[in-house]
């Protein structure tokens, strides 16, 4: 059984480039290494997802995350357990689910955009991170991933960044900036975003 030295939070608006960083950091450590859990799997159904005033689902509220489940999912972590669950594909139909197994390792990174909206998730982490990133630039990137990750059309993505998106990131997000351990500014390029962190998993790594 693997035991896990310290647990790592790595939140940041919708855009913001985190889960780059976080794929590419992938790459460079084993899974006996690092384990990493996105927040996003943890989304409830599309039918029980809030509706703003014109029908729309709201995929941008902390309620769209099924927060106990994966606050329990990483105490199990912690605990030296695996745990296992279905993969979220955001209703692309093109994309087939795929049951995701994730087991303990030294650290564990888990990442999302309400990392650190729950006390108890919050005091499971030994660190945070906050990737930061001009609006602007989130936009672009959510353009992007949305219309060709998920298969969404280019009006339905620029209807929620508007109306979801930024308003949920001022109220849910952007106030815990202030209480990460570091933020990493990701307005050009992720890759000095992913030296940093991975410089730090290496530092947990050797302790």
């Amino acid at each position: 059984m693997s035991i896990v030295k310290y647990v790592i939070g790595i939140s940041g608006g919708s855009g913001s480039g985190k889960t780059s960083i976080v794929q590419e950091i992938r790459k460079l450590f084993t899974e006996q290494e690092l384990c990493i859990v996105s927040q996003d799997n943890y989304y409830i159904p599309r039918d029980e997802q809030a509706v703003d005033e014109n029908g729309v689902s709201n995929f941008d509220l902390p309620t769209s995350i099924n927060l106990d489940a994966f606050t329990q999912d990483i105490q199990q972590l912690k605990n030296g357990n695996a745990v296992s669950l279905k993969e979220y594909v955001f209703n692309n139909e093109l994309k087939q689910a795929r049951t995701l197994v994730y087991n303990p390792a030294p650290v564990i990174m888990v990442e999302g955009l309400f990392v650190y909206h729950a006390k108890e998730m919050r005091d499971l982490l030994d660190y945070k991170f906050f990737v930061d990133a001009p609006e602007d630039t989130k936009l672009i990137r959510r353009i992007r991933r949305d219309r060709v990750e998920r298969n969404y059309p280019l009006e339905d993505v620029l209807y929620r960044f508007e109306n979801h998106v930024t308003p949920s990131y001022v109220k849910y997000i952007s106030p815990y900036k202030s209480i990460c351990d570091m933020i990493i500014n990701n307005r050009h390029s992720y890759h000095k975003g992913v030296d940093i962190v991975s410089s730090f998993i290496k530092s947990k790594l050797i302790d």
